[in-house]
């Protein structure tokens, strides 16, 4: 069984990332052959400056070896580093129809930002690319949160089609979604994302990290006054890093009254401090040796181009292309 997952850095990774992408990828590379790239192509549809792609994509690898992801279990690779993908990508542009396009997920909440002029090609096509990032691989399983869903099944319509017209080519991917974590909420109660600067970083330094989760927005309740954990963000997150008892244990107190949001607060950045401590001495670990890295990346994409070659090659000779 063939697993396979990416991340875009286009900032540091946060919560969200890590529930929603990176603690699954890492659970998966006990089940089965796991490849998890750095999506810097997906990057510059939004980023435009080198430096900072190149320190994010860096980043990104040094975050996913220090929350757990093994290189001797896993393939972890840039995704520019691999060759034919740009071919690939083209080869399914021409069966893939223009409505699906517009009704993709990230392509409407663009429109709804920015309006049609702010979106480029890049955006507009990006289930495109997405689609050949898995099925270069012949993957099995695509990991993924549950807005990304949507991108799993156009994958899976555009290789049927692929297939019907060519032959037996790819493999049909299944997305598989973690349950309780489909959705991370971010500082302002919506969907944690950096396209909206509501994030909470995986790795920031204490004072940083405890003054974004104190700038988490609740309601004008006074302290004494009962309150609704259902709706709260800071009892949603807690329960991604408490037990179950410690979780029903600040739901009774919401309800009860008495206690003020910025205790609650308090108790949240606690929990998230010690959960992340053994990663945070991994990560500093990992920057001391920064030809480890290297090393990492460059075997996941020798290990990648192998096997995305063999794909290619198919393709063509399914295409006439040879």
């Amino acid at each position: 069984m063939r697993i396979l997952s990416g991340i875009k850095p286009t900032g540091v990774p946060h919560i969200g990332n890590y529930f929603g992408m990176m603690r699954p990828a890492i659970e998966w590379q006990e089940r089965g052959e796991a490849f998890y790239f750095i999506a810097d192509y997906h990057a510059l549809t939004t980023l435009h400056d080198p430096a900072l792609l190149r320190q994010y994509s860096r980043g990104v690898a040094l975050d996913f070896l220090a929350c757990g992801l093994d290189p001797e279990k896993a393939t972890l690779f840039r995704q520019s580093d691999v060759q034919g993908i740009g071919q690939l990508t083209w080869i399914l542009s021409t069966l893939t129809p223009m409505p699906m396009l517009e009704n993709a997920h990230a392509y409407k909440a663009a429109v709804d930002r920015g309006g049609e002029a702010t979106v480029n090609l890049g955006l507009f096509a990006y289930p495109v690319l997405m689609a050949i990032d898995i099925l270069i691989y012949q993957s099995n399983i695509v990991p993924v949160g549950r807005d990304q869903k949507q991108h799993v099944e156009m994958t899976r319509d555009l290789a049927l089609k692929f297939n019907r017209t060519f032959g037996e080519t790819f493999t049909i991917p299944e997305p598989s979604i973690l349950p309780g974590v489909e959705t991370i909420r971010g500082l302002d109660g919506q969907k944690m994302s950096k396209s909206y600067g509501n994030t909470i970083e995986l790795f920031s330094e204490e004072k940083a990290l405890r003054k974004k989760v104190m700038s988490i927005v609740t309601d004008s309740s006074p302290v004494e006054a009962p309150k609704d954990p259902s709706n709260s963000a800071i009892v949603d997150l807690y329960r991604l890093f408490a037990s179950d008892s410690d979780v029903r244990d600040m739901e009774s107190r919401f309800r009860a009254g008495g206690t003020g949001y910025g205790d609650f607060k308090k108790q949240l950045f606690e929990a998230i401090w010690v959960y992340f401590a053994p990663m945070r001495s991994r990560r500093k670990e990992l920057e001391s040796d920064s030809a480890y890295v290297d090393r990492v990346l460059a075997a996941g994409a020798e290990r990648a181009n192998a096997l995305a070659g063999e794909t290619v090659a198919k393709v063509r000779r399914a295409t006439g292309l040879d």
